[in-house]
């Protein structure tokens, strides 16, 4: 069941920045805005400025309740080459004001903390780290000072078949969380992402979705981006851009165990599969 009313008055604390997108009985929606010409699913297709601006445009009128953009591909499945945090820049700079311009809120998906920095500055007002503040020693401090909501994702350089993923996922919030305790970063700006997809095999990836309401424990809200993602496809041979339905499908399951925010590459798809889901739920 889709969180309640009553259920989310007893959640902790939230930021101010995230309090209104969680304060519903369904899932905020996070749209997805690459601008990069290398990322898994649509790679090149919005690294123009313009291109990107009428995409993040698109997916305000669809419903989006955050926009997710990000400058550096991290291809889960590999093959994604790494840039400097320069050209990450040179790649948000011509679009990322006018993107916080439409009005809704916008994080800035980047493991590097200069980045994350300018973005903030440019009005962002949420870090997306992949790398769950493990990455960039800058980045603990830096949204500690901030007072930003960042989104702890969990990852692994490489896929082990032979672990068991959630006690994995578990040991690597722990660490995260302890980081931001140090840093200074109230729990209230935290949500945690599983990270399907990075660091997992495909039906690890399953897994962590199928198991997902044991990371409530930890406490803060969680995300969940299963969008277009490799394991659809181990269950149906499909290519990235042939997977909406297997996207829905992973996403109403992860609402029903717990997630408060869904990162999607097709927003007018998702938010009326959650709202239409919610609707029924609410008359059971």
């Amino acid at each position: 069941m889709f969180a309640t009313p009553s259920a989310l008055a007893t959640a902790p604390a939230l930021h101010p920045a995230l309090r209104p997108l969680l304060s519903r009985p369904y899932p905020a929606v996070m749209g997805v805005l690459n601008v990069t010409p290398d990322s898994f699913s649509d790679g090149g297709h919005f690294i123009a400025p313009e291109r990107a601006l009428a995409q993040a445009r698109r997916m305000v009128a669809e419903g989006a309740d955050i926009i997710d953009i990000g400058a550096e591909s991290t291809r889960p499945y590999g093959g994604a080459q790494a840039v400097s945090a320069e050209m990450e820049l040179r790649r948000l700079q011509p679009v990322l004001a006018d993107i916080v311009s439409l009005g809704v809120p916008v994080s800035i998906d980047s493991m590097k903390s200069d980045v994350v920095a300018w973005a903030l500055d440019t009005g962002a007002v949420i870090a997306n780290d992949v790398w769950g503040l493990q990455r960039d020693d800058g980045m603990a401090g830096l949204l500690a000072a901030r007072n930003a909501p960042i989104i702890v994702m969990h990852n692994r350089d490489r896929a082990d078949p032979s672990i068991d993923i959630m006690a994995e996922i578990a040991a690597f919030f722990a660490r995260s969380l302890d980081i931001a305790e140090k840093a200074g970063i109230p729990r209230e700006n935290i949500v945690l992402d599983p990270g399907i997809g990075f660091g997992k095999t495909q039906e690890q990836s399953m897994i962590a979705l199928a198991r997902l309401s044991e990371l409530g424990s930890f406490g803060p809200p969680l995300l969940v981006g299963a969008s277009r993602k490799l394991f659809i496809a181990s269950v149906v041979p499909s290519e990235p851009q042939r997977r909406l339905g297997g996207s829905i499908a992973a996403h109403l399951i992860a609402a029903r165990h717990g997630a408060r925010i869904i990162r999607t590459h097709d927003v007018a798809e998702t938010v009326q599969a959650l709202r239409v889901a919610a609707a029924i739920e609410d008359l059971e």
